[in-house]
């Protein structure tokens, strides 16, 4: 019997921490970089000293506790502070905790009495599943009626959500459904054991109460992707592709600073958020080589993944990955010619694990360039100019796995100032029995599986910072004009400009009829023509929340209800559901943000962006799912007095000219001062 947590503990480890000292913490620096090894030994002593660590106590999440923007910007002395939430394991009890490593001692420590959500969920609890359900006869009686034993069950312990239950109210629940596994390697989730739930309380250790809605048969076809004879014989017609720079790529790293082409930034890793970029940053060449700002602050600060199944045994399903599950934990180590293809700078995650120790996820950041085709051409009828660019991109990405989904976050800086952010979902569908007597609610994707209709909804945060902080949003649409005086052949059309002046404004949906975007503003600095210097986010315009407006799902993820959040800059609001998201009766994050309707005109402001797709599967998602795509762009919008790359060098002054035979066949080049040597055939 196996037990199924977010992802197996394969990272390295420092070695265990809990007799180390910390005589050689250094305190300094940029206040905002990720926590080191021995600063997170230092806040395991500190917390120890001051009576928050006993032998059952379990950390939950480590990380900076950054200090407000305004005095990062003015670049005073501030104090190094990290945030802890620590559970007691045996008495259920939490605290949220601030422990400055300058002074060495803790300076605020929080009770989390669950009225407003818990703790976040261990890993430790997942692993204790197995042994409580075993314990329970109820349990066994169900799964004989099916004709399994719990031996021969693999157990999927989930985020329980709230749904105002009686019996749980104070209790630290998790919900389990289960499924078959006919060997030790096989893919327990072809075989789910539907119509079953255990819920759970985590810490009496028992099981409090069990669905047993139906007996449904368990749909025995494999679902072993990675079994060589499933795969079939090999795809022989595939050619290797070597993407080499032999002279290396064009980025710099210092420490976690990068410069690359016109752009700067650095780099953050945080257990609950993942992959953070901090001061991204412009060097505008017609400014005098002014590093010109564009965002404080960018990251993944929530999904959810809502299912649309109503039944008994399953109408719970909805699991917030960020703030339920702390999915930057689970990180994948990525690796050379696999997950990254070509010249690659990997960066490493320190994190602690949940014994307060520092541990290591390596490779868990990767960054390269990209060429990107064609940046811009032009071949002249009157002047006989022919002159073409090619465009690339800096990506910098990382893969975690949360249960049976794999999510890859990439954000893409582009030569010309755009920016974009994408999620790559891929991995195992999450499965039940099909039975299309029950509702269309799910896919048939093999012979009596099925998968249920669900969402995947992120929520990107992006603290703006355009040449400042003195920033708007003016929502632009395309308007259409009728016929008539002025616009005699009908031909004319438009667009409307509307000003976000509060966060009930800020509240906004996407509109694909009208085209909608948002551009964000500076309202105290022009460009050369006299407007505004911007940028403009261009939303794909997916559906958001499908669950109903009243639903438990929509109270307690308030932020997918709309495309666009604007909120006015407030250092303690940092996740769109809010701290506490598990068990969390709703109501909180962005909805309770919103709700004092402060000015979002000429101010420091944060745009929050829902985006993601909505899943119904197709039967070619099965047995493993090709990579799907959900982004967002950021463009220049008058941010630049004109096209800011013309300054990019040709291929043929980069040793990368092309040439053309008198056939028509391309050829590959290497260009050197004064002569060019070209050889080969495309076929």
């Amino acid at each position: 019997m196996t037990t199924l947590s977010a992802q197996d503990e394969t990272h390295a480890h420092v070695p265990d921490a809990a007799a180390a000292t910390s005589a050689s913490l250094t305190v300094g620096g940029d206040p905002l970089r990720g926590l080191t090894a021995d600063e997170i030994v230092a806040a395991r002593e500190i917390l120890a000293a001051a009576g928050h660590v006993t032998e059952t106590t379990r950390f939950v999440y480590v990380g900076v506790d950054e200090p407000a923007k305004p005095d990062v910007l003015a670049g005073a002395e501030l104090p190094r502070v990290v945030r802890a939430i620590l559970l007691d394991q045996a008495t259920g009890t939490s605290h949220d905790v601030r422990v400055s490593l300058t002074a060495r001692e803790v300076v605020r420590a929080d009770d989390i009495d669950g009225s407003n959500g818990q703790a976040p969920i261990l890993d430790l609890e997942f692993e204790a599943i197995s042994d409580m359900l075993g314990r329970e006869d109820e349990w066994h009686a169900a799964l004989a009626k099916r004709g399994i034993t719990h031996d021969q069950v693999a157990l999927a312990p989930l985020s329980a959500g709230n749904y105002g239950f009686d019996d749980e109210r104070g209790r630290r629940v998790i919900r389990v459904l289960a499924f078959m596994q006919q060997f030790e390697q096989d893919h327990c989730w072809a075989h789910p054991v539907d119509g079953l739930c255990a819920y759970v309380d985590m810490i009496e250790g028992r099981m409090f109460e069990l669905v047993d809605h139906q007996v449904f048969d368990i749909p025995t076809e494999g679902g072993n992707f990675d079994d060589p004879v499933v795969q079939g014989a090999p795809l022989d017609t595939l050619k290797p592709i070597a993407i080499t720079q032999p002279e290396g790529p064009s980025f710099t790293v210092d420490g976690d600073a990068v410069s690359w082409a016109n752009w700067r930034f650095s780099i953050a890793f945080d257990a609950r958020e993942g992959l953070v970029l901090r001061r991204i940053r412009y060097v505008d060449a017609d400014q005098d080589g002014a590093e010109r700002d564009i965002i404080y602050r960018a990251s993944i600060a929530e999904m959810v993944v809502p299912y649309g199944d109503p039944s008994p045994a399953r109408f719970w399903q909805n699991y917030f990955d960020t703030g339920e599950y702390v999915y930057g934990r689970y990180a994948n180590s990525l690796v050379l010619g696999c997950d990254c293809l070509g010249e690659i700078r990997y960066f490493d995650a320190t994190l602690a694990d949940e014994f307060g120790n520092p541990r290591v996820i390596p490779n868990a950041i990767c960054m390269h360039e990209e060429d990107y085709g064609t940046l811009w051409k032009h071949t002249d009828i009157y002047t006989g100019s022919n002159e073409v660019r090619r465009q690339r991109r800096l990506v910098i990405s990382f893969f975690t796995t949360v249960g049976n989904y794999d999510y890859g976050f990439y954000w893409y800086l582009y030569l010309d100032g755009t920016i974009e952010c994408e999620a790559k979902l891929t991995g195992v569908l999450f499965t039940s029995a099909y039975h299309p007597e029950a509702g269309d609610y799910a896919s048939e994707v093999a012979p009596g599986l099925g998968a249920p209709y669900h969402q995947h909804l992120f929520s990107a945060r992006l603290d703006m910072m355009i040449d400042g902080v003195a920033n708007a949003v003016d929502e632009v649409d395309a308007v259409r004009l009728p016929m008539g005086e002025g616009n005699e052949y009908g031909n004319a059309f438009t667009k409307r400009r509307t000003r976000l002046r509060t966060e009930a404004e800020g509240a906004r949906d996407a509109d694909l009829n009208v085209g909608r975007a948002w551009h964000i503003v500076n309202t105290e600095k022009q460009n050369r023509l006299g407007r505004a210097v911007a940028y403009e986010l261009l939303a794909q315009g997916t559906p958001t929340l499908m669950a109903d407006p009243d639903s438990v799902i929509a109270k307690r993820a308030g932020f997918t209800r709309k495309h666009l959040w604007v909120t006015r800059y407030d250092q303690a609001e940092r996740y769109p559901a809010g701290d506490l998201v598990n068990q969390n009766p709703g109501g909180d994050g962005l909805p309770r943000y919103t709700a004092a309707d402060r000015s979002i005109d000429g101010e420091d402001i944060v745009l929050w962006h829902t985006f993601g797709p909505t899943h119904f599967p197709r039967v070619e998602d099965w047995p493993v799912m090709p990579v799907d795509y959900a982004k967002f762009t950021l463009k220049p919008y008058g941010f630049f007095g004109r096209n800011p790359t013309l300054n990019v060098p040709s291929s043929e002054s980069l040793g990368m000219a092309c040439h053309t035979d008198a056939a028509g066949h391309g050829g590959g080049c290497h260009c050197a001062p004064g002569a060019c040597t070209c050889s080969g055939h495309a076929h």
